[in-house]
């Protein structure tokens, strides 16, 4: 089966990283819901895409100098329209009690110290429902977790595939080249790749598929579930 990966949730209706946009996500039949991690001030972990709160917020400030609660009090809906105003930027806790049971979770950690997002995933039993995209300092030091590192390319992906015997590779638009995906499929890797802008749509879907893609991540989740659905991949 082809995963559907809802890139922030459903935001292009909603507000993205909010539970709402998780919800509508997992409405629409996506696997997995793709959630930016960050650490605040006091050591908590908070869903937040940019290193400050001020372009999804009304607030201003860099996440990492903010407390838990600060970040809680602002309204992450507002910009996305009135019937959205007062939803919060929610915490990283709240989003896997949210998903749990219901989808699994694409965590890209933006800024996150390795042992506090194991601790988190395992307290919420989400370690074998998530996968970790992120930098390799922060990769080598998840050893119980399912990583995903970038390709990058071919000579890359085969170091990576050395180091980390990863059991999913991420792609995206520069990096899926014929040579990266053998790579992978070579060690038998799983292969998400982002399907962004563009590149969203039924044609792009399918030329990933017909290369090898196992996942796609894409902002528009129910119209690929559809897709994928009506070609007999789902």
């Amino acid at each position: 089966m082809i995963a559907v990966i809802a890139h922030r949730g459903e935001h292009l209706h909603h507000p993205e990283n909010t539970l709402p946009a998780y919800d509508a996500a997992i409405r629409a039949g996506a696997d997995f819901v793709e959630v930016d991690v960050r650490t605040t001030a006091d050591g908590k972990l908070v869903v937040m895409h940019d290193a400050t709160v001020d372009s999804r917020t009304n607030g201003s400030g860099r996440v990492k100098d903010m407390t838990l609660a600060q970040i809680l009090k602002l309204d992450a809906g507002i910009k996305s329209g009135e019937a959205f105003r007062g939803v919060p930027p929610p915490s990283f806790e709240e989003v896997l009690v949210w998903v749990r049971g219901r989808c699994r979770v694409y965590v890209d950690a933006k800024d996150v110290a390795p042992k506090a997002l194991t601790a988190a995933l395992e307290r919420h039993w989400m370690v074998d429902r998530s996968v970790i995209y992120g930098g390799m300092e922060l990769l080598r030091q998840l050893p119980a977790l399912k990583v995903m590192p970038e390709a990058v390319n071919a000579a890359t992906t085969r170091r990576l595939v050395q180091e980390l015997r990863p059991r999913v590779i991420a792609f995206d638009a520069r990096d899926f080249t014929d040579d990266a995906i053998a790579v992978a499929r070579e060690a038998e890797a799983e292969i998400y790749v982002d399907r962004f802008g563009p590149a969203d749509n039924e044609v792009a879907w399918q030329n990933a598929i017909d290369r090898g893609a196992t996942g796609i991540q894409t902002d528009k989740p129910a119209e690929l579930t559809e897709y994928l659905k009506r070609k007999g991949y789902r």
